[in-house]
């Protein structure tokens, strides 16, 4: 699905130059769950609005889907956008005067499919939220407006769901929910990418990448070694009195049972 080669970024800031990314390569197959983690400034960021075409590499190349999408235009960039990927962010996006299904519908709009609504109504089904579906954000809790991103971003049926800090501004029981949303989508063969600052939450995928200075510095499967790891990250943890581990810096303790 995803096949990144020698990716960097550069940003010019006066005198200087940013490395936000630095010769990145990364492959993701088709119907992989994989998060990428790492503190802030590591590019991780970056690195989601390169992966979701919505930003183009100073160099390197990038294919999507066999495409290669590094060197498309800005219109050509939008349709692949649009048709191959689905976006949920941390702050939801939603419109605040509109209603979940319009919302939902929102892509289609832009797409000018037929049908609009009915596919809204479809997707919010699908997370379980149809009986919300006259709703507007400022009348949904921060779970249900989440579920509307999700299925906002599911609508147009794209192959690849790019999720950014989803569960960042929920509870961690509704956080829960909602990473059980993207197994689901794991399972129906979506291919899913999720960003993270949190351990627990990135443990959440088959494969965790962690990043720092722009450049990949750990790609691993999640096993049972590694959740032994985050198990005993936790404990050295609580034994601290809460404070974060050696090496950890600007990451909380996994919560219980939050690794699979």
């Amino acid at each position: 699905m995803i096949q990144i080669s020698q990716m960097t970024k550069f940003y010019r800031m006066g005198d200087s130059v940013v490395h936000a990314l630095d010769g990145v390569d990364l492959e993701v197959g088709a119907g992989e769950f994989v998060s990428i983690t790492g503190p802030s400034g590591s590019g991780k960021s970056t690195m989601m609005h390169l992966i979701g075409c919505l930003d183009r590499p100073t160099s390197g190349q990038y294919m999507l889907d066999s495409q290669r999408v590094d060197r498309l235009n800005d219109r050509r960039l939008a349709r692949v956008r649009n048709r191959s990927i689905g976006f949920v962010f941390q702050t939801f996006n939603l419109l605040n005067r509109t209603s979940a299904v319009e919302n939902v519908a929102v892509p289609l709009v832009y797409a000018r499919r037929r049908g609009a609504r009915a596919a809204a109504i479809k997707a919010l089904e699908r997370v379980g939220l149809a009986h919300r579906a006259h709703h507007k954000p400022s009348e949904l809790s921060g779970g249900e407006r989440q579920r509307v991103a999700i299925a906002r971003a599911l609508v147009t049926n794209p192959p690849l769901v790019l999720a950014d800090e989803p569960t960042g501004n929920l509870d961690s029981r509704t956080g829960e929910q909602i990473l059980a949303l993207f197994h689901e989508l794991h399972t129906e063969g979506v291919t899913v990418v999720l960003v993270t600052h949190e351990m627990a939450v990135a443990a959440q995928a088959q494969r965790v990448i962690r990043m720092r200075d722009g450049k990949l510095v750990e790609d691993r499967r999640v096993d049972a070694q590694f959740q032994q790891e985050l198990l005993a990250d936790r404990l050295q943890a609580t034994g601290m009195g809460g404070a974060a581990p050696s090496g950890r810096s600007g990451e909380g303790p996994p919560s219980e049972g939050a690794a699979r």
